[in-house]
C-alpha cells in the first residue's frame, strides 16, 4: 500500500502528525501497534493540568478529546498494526503479520515504555500486589506495606499518593541520593509512613497467590522484607530496537534529531519521546507531529 506518509506510532505525537498530513493534503497511514491509539496517555492515570487550554481528569480523557477531534479525518488508521522492521531508506514498513507499506516519507513515534527490573517475580505477580500505578491501585493496598523502586521525580510522586492509603511505603534506591525534583524530595520529609532505603536494589518479589514480600540486597547482605504490593519507577526505555542500525541513535536508543525531528536519513523523521528524552510532555510531542509533517509537506512539494 503505497502513501505520502507512512507514521509509526499512535501516541500525541503521531496523532499530532497525522491530524497535520491530513490538514496539508498527504495521503497518510497511521499504525498502531496496540489496540487502540493513545500511546502513554492510556498509561497517564493523573489528572493533566498543563497541557495548554485542556484540563483533563486523566490521560485517558485527553486521547479522547484528541481523537473526537480528528473525526472525520480522511487518513488511514490501523491498530494491532505492529512494525517488524523499516527500511528506512527505501521507505517500506513491514507488520508483524507480514503487510507492507510503503511511502515517500516515514514519521516514527513509537515513544517508550517503562524499564524493568528483570527479577524474579516481576511478572508473575503483575496485577496480583505488583502495581501499575499509585493513582489506578492506591485503594487496593490501603493499611498495607507497599515498596516502591526507584528515586526519581515518578517514583517519589507515586510514593507520596500511595502514602494516603499504605500502612508503610518503603522507596528502595539504588543510588546514595534521590534524583527527583527538590519539590518532591522536600514533601518525603511531612510523611511520616514513608522510609526511603539507600544505596540498595530489590533483588525478588516472591509469594503465594499474590506479592508477600521482597529480596533486598545492600553492600551484598541480602534480606527479605514483608511487603503486600511492589510499584516499579526506574525510567524509561525508548522503543528503537528495530530502527537499530539505521538510523543514529544515542547511547541510550533515542533517535537522533535535527529541530525539525529529520534524522540522518532523507525524509525520516522521529517526533515524541523516542527523540526527545530531555522534554518528555505531551505539549512537546504534539507541537514536533506538527512541525515535522509541515516539513515534509514542503520536502515533497518542492
Amino acid at each position: 500500500m503505497d502513501f505520502d506518509v507512512i507514521i509509526i506510532g499512535g501516541g500525541p505525537a503521531g496523532l499530532s502528525a497525522a491530524l497535520w498530513c491530513d490538514e496539508l493534503g498527504l495521503k497518510t497511514a497511521l499504525l498502531e501497534a496496540e489496540n487502540e491509539f493513545g500511546g502513554q496517555l492510556l498509561w497517564t492515570f493523573n489528572s493533566v493540568e498543563n497541557y495548554l487550554g485542556l484540563s483533563c481528569k486523566n490521560g485517558r480523557e485527553l486521547r479522547d478529546r484528541f481523537l473526537a477531534h480528528m473525526s472525520g479525518r480522511g487518513f488511514l488508521r490501523f491498530l494491532q498494526a505492529t512494525a517488524r522492521e523499516a527500511d528506512v531508506k527505501k521507505k517500506i514498513v513491514t507488520l508483524s503479520d507480514g503487510k507492507k507499506y510503503s511511502g515517500k516519507a516515514i514519521v516514527i513515534s513509537t515513544g517508550v515504555r517503562r524499564r524493568k527490573l528483570g527479577v524474579d517475580g516481576e511478572e508473575s505477580f503483575l496485577g496480583k500486589g505488583v502495581l501499575v500505578s499509585g493513582k489506578r491501585d492506591g485503594q487496593s493496598v490501603a493499611g498495607q506495606t507497599v515498596a516502591v523502586v526507584g528515586g526519581g521525580d515518578a517514583a517519589i510522586e507515586n510514593a507520596l499518593i500511595l502514602a494516603k492509603f499504605a500502612k508503610k511505603v518503603l522507596v528502595v534506591h539504588r543510588r546514595d541520593e534521590l534524583s527527583a525534583r527538590p519539590e518532591f524530595a522536600e514533601k518525603l520529609k511531612y510523611e511520616d509512613n514513608i522510609e526511603v532505603l539507600y544505596n540498595t536494589e530489590l533483588t525478588k518479589i516472591y509469594g503465594g497467590q499474590i506479592v508477600q514480600g521482597v529480596e533486598l540486597e545492600r553492600d551484598n547482605f541480602r534480606r527479605e522484607l514483608d511487603v503486600e504490593g511492589v510499584l516499579i519507577r526506574i525510567g524509561v526505555a525508548p522503543n528503537s530496537e528495530f530502527l537499530k542500525g539505521q538510523l543514529e541513535l544515542d547511547v541510550n536508543g533515542y533517535i537522533k534529531i535535527d529541530s525539525l525531528g529529520k534524522t540522518n536519513v532523507e525524509n525520516v523523521f522521529a517526533v515524541g519521546d523516542i527523540s526527545n528524552p530531555v522534554s518528555p510532555t505531551i505539549n512537546s510531542a504534539v507541537g514536533m507531529g506538527a512541525t515535522a509533517a509541515k516539513t515534509i509537506y514542503y520536502s515533497l512539494s518542492s
